[in-house]
């Protein structure tokens, strides 16, 4: 069996999508995930971006064991260097080099000729190489590149030292036939390509992504660039979860090809990614969505009740799914639940315990029914990596079709009290206001969407919100079966956040 190496570029492609950025403790609260899930190489960040990025990249270096530790640098000195810092301290480190070879780039772009892009080209490979012997480099716009040019890049940047090379569908032009031929040619035209491995790095603009990641997999490349859910710059990245699940289910085409990803982590993950960047995973998001695995024809039920394979090709717990029936209710102890929690993936200290134990037992007061999907919303909701500064305490509401919404909210601030009353456009509002007075920080609302968690009346609702304050914008959840009561998390987790950075 031959190994395909996971490069998952969640923490950099995958941050740059608009609206995603996460603080230092979130990355590395997802890195720690991504080594949990089995990745062969973590690209941390783009070091040279910002004071903090290369901050991020070093403490995910110095914290992370197993898996590669990689800093991208655009084909320049200062680039390389400050992803040298960041990345030395890993036990594995990775300088990934780019620059761009289509003509586009090379006119518009770069202003340089092909000669010069050579030129420049190998002398990034061999300066980054001075830093450590595991280096990437990346010929952006690969699949809109002319193919004599790309194939001598190719050529000459492995005799200058790069171990991979990586071939990106920049902006998701090429279809799998057309990447497929295009890797193939590579290792045809390319005589010294048996000295790196091939990976690839697709886009998802025409939404072929995956596809083309596949179809270069059959052609001999031997890594695959994508993140988790999915997410990127502008339409995202090819998705892991459904690159695997395609590995791991097609054994007829990819016979002798196998994965070091731990599966039935891949849900888990998402979550976590859905949950920290605030970007919701679509219902019907192959792989992860909530409808996944769900049935409502009478003719498929009828077919998944008799044989599963009928109309599943995937075993649900084979991505971490546990299902959807009732595990535990009001009368269930602390014990109980933190066996469950442990079952769902959740390895929680003992106070840890006791926080989601008593949000346990409230819901559990308000509904009949709990779900697994209850469970991990309480626990995203309540187990935070940054000190709550905000808590709430209580809040109350007044509202009406011929009533001017009004909310009291009670925080806890360190060891006082502080209440506030006020109006509002509505109660979620009137509450949010209350907070402001209480806080002193005026909240400017970016986004707001509402979502159930589970099935039935008394559902489990789940609020994400996007908030700027003090220049500053932050994405939070908060869930309960009240959707104010949601809100009212929500609102007081971002202000925590924002506060925290």
């Amino acid at each position: 069996m031959e190994r395909l190496i996971i490069f998952d570029t969640t923490l950099r492609d995958g941050e740059q999508a608009p609206g995603a950025s996460l603080n230092p403790a979130e990355k590395l609260e997802i890195a720690h995930a991504l080594c949990d899930l089995g990745v062969d190489v973590i690209e941390a960040g783009f070091p040279i971006a910002s004071p903090g990025e290369l901050e991020s990249v070093k403490q995910i270096a110095r914290a992370i064991k197993g898996p590669v530790i990689c800093g991208l640098a655009r084909a320049i000195k200062e680039d390389m260097d400050a992803a040298h810092e960041g990345v030395r301290y890993a036990k594995r480190p990775r300088i990934h080099v780019f620059l761009a070879t289509s003509k586009i780039h090379m006119q518009y772009k770069l202003k340089k000729a092909e000669d010069e892009i050579l030129h420049l080209a190998v002398d990034s490979v061999a300066y980054a190489k001075k830093f450590c012997p595991d280096i990437e480099f990346s010929p952006e716009d690969a699949s809109r590149s002319e193919r004599g040019f790309l194939f001598k890049v190719i050529e000459e940047v492995i005799n200058a030292g790069a171990t991979t090379v990586n071939i990106p569908d920049t902006v998701g032009y090429t279809e799998p036939e057309e990447y497929g031929s295009l890797i193939r040619a590579i290792k045809e035209n390319v005589p010294s390509i048996d000295k790196a491995i091939i990976s690839v790095h697709c886009h998802n603009d025409l939404g072929l992504a995956v596809a083309n990641s596949l179809s270069a997999v059959k052609n001999g490349a031997r890594q695959v660039e994508c993140t988790v859910n999915g997410i990127g710059e502008r339409a995202g990245n090819a998705s892991m979860e459904e690159v695997v699940m395609a590995i791991k289910t097609r054994k007829d085409i990819f016979q002798d090809i196998e994965t070091g990803i731990k599966t039935n982590q891949i849900y888990k993950i998402s979550r976590l990614v859905s949950k920290l960047t605030g970007f919701a995973v679509a219902p019907n998001k192959a792989i992860v969505g909530g409808n996944a695995f769900r049935h409502e024809s009478g003719i498929h039920q009828d077919g998944v009740l008799k044989e599963r394979s009928t109309y599943e090709i995937i075993k649900p717990e084979d991505v971490g799914f546990t299902g959807t029936g009732i595990v535990l209710g009001k009368h269930s102890g602390r014990h109980a639940l933190n066996e469950r929690l442990k079952e769902l993936g959740f390895n929680l200290k003992a106070e840890e315990v006791d926080k989601v134990n008593e949000r346990f037992k409230a819901l559990a007061d308000k509904k009949k029914n709990i779900f697994d999907e209850d469970l991990i919303s309480i626990v995203e909701d309540e187990i935070k990596f940054i000190k709550p500064i905000w808590g709430l305490k209580s809040f109350a509401i007044n509202s009406g079709t011929d009533v001017v919404p009004t909310a009291s909210v009670v925080l806890k601030y360190k060891n006082k009290v502080l209440t506030a009353k006020s109006s509002g456009d509505g109660p979620v509002d009137a509450c949010f206001k209350a907070i402001d007075k209480i806080t002193g920080v005026k909240g400017e609302l970016q986004d707001y969407r509402i979502e159930a968690v589970t099935k039935g009346k008394d559902a489990l609702g789940e609020v994400s919100l996007k908030l700027k304050a003090k220049a500053r914008i932050v994405t939070a959840r908060g869930s309960s079966t009240d959707i104010i009561e949601a809100s009212v998390r929500a609102y007081i987790n971002a202000l925590n956040k924002i506060e925290s950075l």
